[in-house]
């Protein structure tokens, strides 16, 4: 096979993989996973049990998240007690499950109740992506560092905080080209200054994740969306 076949293929593979984890997270607003009473641990767990249902995938990238109230004002590595969610919450879920041994990873948010700021906050969260993503693709040489500075203005121009020290990083097949937490390389983040459009060390082309986490630190609740950047 030819490098520009297999790239097209790797390409197919990763959007087959995001599509499935979009009609996942689809059916769990459908069902009413992420539901007032049940805890967060038990909420993921039934998304795990529905990723299985829905495709037969038992395995997963990275650990699985369900957030809800202050506790979605932690950023992915931090461990929060495990939460009961309320009727008035907002909750966010970050599931990478592994489809064909290629890697997705999205975040969704879910607001419970009528709260008029936490359905600003959610409805921003594409909105901040989608302007994250034209800036990308408008700014061919554009570093991580970069990247990074601008979904801080976009939050800040809306009225949130960003919630954590990254806004993304690279994708693939399983086992993804490995993220060191010392190699900044691999993330959109301050420090980052290579650019993001250039091929890794086996000469493929870098893909990436886009991750918007927006915070209301006063009010004490953030929300989460992330997928495909560059596909």
């Amino acid at each position: 096979m030819d490098a520009a076949t297999a790239e097209a293929l790797r390409v197919e593979r990763l959007v087959a993989a995001q599509a499935n984890a979009e009609a996942l997270f689809a059916e769990v607003g459908r069902r009413g996973i992420i539901r007032a009473g049940v805890a967060e641990r038990q909420a993921s767990q039934e998304i795990r049990d529905l990723a299985n249902e829905l495709f037969g995938t038992t395995r997963h990238w990275h650990k699985r998240i369900v957030r809800a109230g202050p506790n979605t004002l932690q950023p992915y590595r931090e461990n929060p007690p495990d939460r009961i969610i309320e009727a008035d919450d907002i909750a966010f879920a970050d599931f990478g499950p592994i489809f064909a041994e290629f890697e997705a990873d999205l975040g969704r948010t879910y607001v419970l109740g009528e709260d008029p700021i936490k359905h600003r906050l959610a409805a921003d969260l594409p909105q901040v992506f989608a302007a994250g993503r034209a800036f990308f693709a408008e700014h061919p040489e554009l570093t991580g560092a970069e990247l990074y500075a601008e979904i801080g203005r976009l939050a800040r121009e809306r009225g949130w905080t960003f919630g954590n020290d990254h806004c993304g990083h690279l994708v693939g097949e399983f086992p993804h080209e490995k993220i060191d937490g010392a190699d900044i390389e691999s993330y959109i983040a301050p420090g980052n200054t290579t650019p993001m459009r250039r091929t890794d060390r086996l000469g493929r082309r870098c893909h990436w994740i886009l991750e918007i986490h927006l915070v209301d630190a006063e009010r004490g609740f953030g929300g989460f969306y992330e997928q495909l950047l560059d596909l």
